[in-house]
């Protein structure tokens, strides 16, 4: 399963002197999508994350994480559920869910766990996809590897892997006020965004604090040097065609995996002709998201930000839009 790395290193985690670390690694009843979810329990009290949507399962887990930070190693913690609790994670029915509790010591330089995060977060800032081996059974110190270096390793026993990917990029293209609600919207889903626009007055970090990244010029260009992927996507929001035309003659034959195009049916279908005037084929013409967004109902720019946003999800996550 692919999941955001829940960062080690980070300044809430620093402060604690242990704390434990507490993953879902299995679950049966049904296939689930929560698979890999995480929980940080701090000596302080302090929690972060979490293992389910809320309830009595990370009650169980928090209950754990207290008596592991006081007794140290790590335990497997084994769970029946009900029908009704068995939702709350994402299975269609009652089961068992098992949790792996390890006690880890930020502070410690020779902590595996801690370690193994670092390890996985430089490949992740490299671009690189990373799997972080646990072993279960017999019991063993996480490390880090390279998903491209797995294809020759073998496990020995029960392991579980957690596959951290780069974080999805949203490439947005205008620095208007929907892209600051977007950015804000953005930032609560732990998407990394770009702003891109030529106006230096309108692509400031005053403007957009929460932004990953700010680069101002001609966004062809920019983007166009971008190494984008299935997993990113690039909103056109500057509503220009001097801007959006371009643009889109570089990301409609790319791997990028969403494209939305601000403006009206007409505006769309306006760009949609000039594109196969220019040799676009359809198939590839119909991966703009014109007009753009679900259909909420909204008006406003943060109505307009939550229809994006929520399109996005979708579409990359293989639902139709």
């Amino acid at each position: 399963m692919t999941h955001d790395l829940i960062r080690l290193d980070s300044d809430a985690v620093r402060g604690e002197k242990s704390l434990v670390l507490a993953t879902l690694i299995a679950a049966t009843g049904s296939s689930s999508k929560k698979i890999g979810a995480k929980m940080l329990v701090g000596e302080s009290g302090r929690l972060i994350g979490g293992v389910t949507i809320g309830g009595c399962i990370d009650a169980q887990v928090i209950e754990a994480a207290d008596a592991l930070i006081a007794s140290g190693g790590r335990r497997l913690l084994s769970i029946s559920l009900d029908d009704d609790e068995a939702w709350e994670i994402g299975l269609t029915c009652g089961g068992n869910v098992e949790l792996l509790l390890e006690r880890v010591q930020p502070s410690d330089d020779c902590d595996a766990t801690i370690a193994a995060h670092r390890a996985a977060t430089s490949l992740v800032e490299r671009g690189e996809t990373a799997v972080i081996v646990t072993p279960i059974q017999p019991a063993g110190a996480p490390f880090t590897i390279a998903e491209s270096e797995l294809a020759g390793w073998n496990a020995d026993g029960r392991v579980f892997m957690d596959r951290i990917a780069p974080p999805t990029t949203v490439v947005i293209v205008g620095a208007g006020q929907i892209a600051i609600s977007l950015v804000a919207f953005a930032r609560e889903l732990e998407l990394r965004t770009v702003i891109v626009d030529g106006r230096e007055r309108y692509a400031t970090p005053e403007r957009f604090p929460d932004a990953s990244e700010i680069k101002i010029g001609m966004p062809s260009d920019i983007v166009s040097a971008m190494p984008l992927g299935r997993r990113d996507a690039i909103v056109l929001v500057a509503h220009d065609y001097k801007y959006d035309l371009p643009v889109l003659r570089h990301v409609l034959r790319s791997d990028v995996g969403y494209v939305g195009l601000l403006g009206s049916k007409k505006r769309g279908g306006a760009i949609r002709d000039m594109l196969r005037e220019e040799g676009f084929t359809d198939a590839e013409i119909s991966r703009v998201h014109s007009p753009i967004g679900l259909d909420l109902g909204g008006k406003s720019s943060a109505e307009v930000a939550l229809s994006i946003i929520a399109e996005i999800v979708a579409v990359l996550h293989g639902k139709r839009a």
